[in-house]
């Protein structure tokens, strides 16, 4: 019997197989890089993370937006100057208004948005302070 065919048949069927074979292990170095490189990044991404909650206590909160009205602005600038609570009333004087009930009780209410926003503290109810 000649075998010199199966041997042939045999080296045809190795070749395949052997550049199978290193072609699977290049596929693997490349995804083994490309895991590494990828476990690098989310290693640096929860250093990040955890740098920046660290951080967060640091960073002073961006002001709440106030309403259009241009009486907010002045308020702020009221209890910026005062050395303590207002209520309503010494507000509405203190922004030039006559000392009405519609007045006071409009004034109020700003004042109440402003506790709302974040931006007053209601101390004692209708005594309004700036939130420290």
């Amino acid at each position: 019997m000649n075998i010199q065919p199966l041997l042939q048949a045999l080296d045809i069927q190795e070749e395949a197989a052997r550049a199978l074979a290193d072609d699977l292990r290049a596929r693997i170095d490349d995804l083994q890089t490309r895991l590494r490189e990828a476990e690098t990044h989310l290693e640096h991404l929860a250093i990040t993370r955890t740098t920046v909650t660290g951080l967060a206590d640091r960073i002073p909160a961006s002001p709440p937006e106030l309403p259009e009205h241009p009486d907010y602005a002045r308020i702020l600038t009221v209890f910026n100057e005062a050395p303590g609570p207002l209520r309503a009333k010494d507000v509405c004087q203190a922004l030039g208004h006559e000392i009405l009930p519609k007045n006071v009780e409009g004034t109020r209410a700003k004042l109440k948005r402003l506790v709302k926003l974040g931006v007053l503290t209601e101390a004692d109810t209708g005594s309004f302070a700036r939130k420290q």
